[in-house]
């Protein structure tokens, strides 16, 4: 069995991005799965599986008594951060295909400033190798993810000659997208000289290596193609969906490659479920934690060899005139960090068309990733109808 083409994301939706929101991340959550239920033509009622993701969230309860669920067929929570949502298309698409269910809401909602529990370092604490963190990381005083990722980058660059350039590439290309998108938090142009001045947050990271700090929710629904057919959208098809985690022991210093990332096992198998070639890859959304892991994920994507993730990146190929436009929306490093459900939004918005000012032209098949943790990976490719 494969689930080629079983599912389609039918519905989208995303709450302003901004900081210092005034909402919970709950209220925030179910604002977000609202729109989305409202962009596929559905009713809360017809929604009978859901998927909550983020450290803050709503319980399966939650929404049953919210929107007057009568029978909620299916529920599920997926504990691998970034990589979480990417992850939940692959066990939506994996319930619709079954029957289980027909419309599967996967929901975030995040805001920062409510409390110190769901600031992104917080979800350190929450990972399923918290006890390699503390064994091995605490003691050297590493206790953010900029610390924790940081010699990741930096042994990449000491093994492939990888340049503090090629990670403002990366920076630049996403900044000038979320230009372009009226729902993205940074506004303000960025040169490669802006990033390598930039200060240092941990070697080789700089500020604007970073994702954001940002308030907002996001969700999608994930339907059966049968019931898909009969909504609002063009069909946005899941032709491959796959998740991979790192290989052992989780501690990333204590690997034997600390450069490995779980998205190298998950790639090939979406690839191969998808039944196509890089070469038919027209967009890219990309989860951007650090500039270093979009380096790092277009290698074990298979778009260029492991260690040449630098000088690819180079020439402006991200950008949206460029050969592969990569986080058309700004991604997390610009638009704003909702776990990187906003990267699923926008490779569906894109691919219907939608993507207003950086729509990229004849857009037909997408690719959309996930990391989190120590190095879990997903990896989803979808193509319009």
């Amino acid at each position: 069995m494969t689930l080629c083409d079983k599912a389609c994301v039918t519905g989208i939706g995303e709450t302003a991005y901004v900081r210092g929101s005034t909402k919970s991340a709950f209220e925030l959550q179910l604002e977000a799965s609202l729109k989305a239920i409202s962009d596929a033509g559905l009713d809360p009622k017809q929604i009978d599986g859901v998927i909550p993701i983020g450290i803050v969230t709503g319980s399966a309860e939650d929404f049953i008594d919210n929107f007057g669920i009568p029978d909620l067929r299916f529920s599920a929570q997926i504990p691998h951060g970034g990589a979480s949502p990417v992850m939940a298309l692959q066990c939506a698409a994996a319930a619709v295909a079954a029957g289980v269910c027909d419309h599967v809401l996967i929901a975030f909602g995040r805001n920062v400033t409510a409390a110190a529990a769901t600031k992104a370092g917080a979800r350190i604490h929450t990972m399923p190798q918290f006890h390699y963190v503390t064994e091995f990381e605490y003691p050297l005083g590493n206790v953010a993810p900029a610390q924790i990722y940081a010699p990741m980058a930096r042994r990449h660059m000491e093994l492939y000659g990888t340049k503090i350039a090629h990670f403002g590439e990366v920076a630049v290309a996403h900044r000038q997208h979320a230009l372009l998108n009226d729902n993205a938090v940074m506004k303000k142009p960025i040169t490669l000289e802006d990033h390598a001045n930039s200060r240092l947050i941990a070697d080789p990271f700089r500020l604007l290596d970073c994702s954001l700090e940002s308030d907002g929710g996001a969700a999608c629904i994930v339907s059966s193609a049968e019931r898909a057919a009969d909504l609002r959208h063009h069909r946005v098809f899941i032709s491959g969906a796959a998740e991979g985690h790192p290989d052992q022991p989780a501690s990333i210093t204590q690997r034997p490659d600390m450069t490995s990332l779980g998205i190298s096992k998950a790639a090939q198998r979406a690839f191969r479920m998808a039944g196509v070639t890089h070469a038919d890859i027209d967009v890219a959304e990309i989860y951007d934690c650090f500039t270093y892991a979009v380096i790092r994920q277009l290698e074990d994507l298979g778009f260029c060899k492991k260690g040449e993730g630098g000088p690819f990146v180079e020439g402006g190929r991200l950008r949206l005139d460029g050969s592969l436009p990569t986080n058309t929306h700004g991604g997390l490093l610009s638009q704003a960090h909702v776990w990187g459900l906003n990267h699923i939004v926008e490779l569906v918005r894109q691919l219907r068309g939608d993507g207003g000012r950086a729509q990229v032209k004849g857009a037909e098949v997408g690719l959309v990733t996930g990391y989190g943790d120590l190095g879990d990976g997903a990896v989803a490719i979808m193509r319009r109808d």
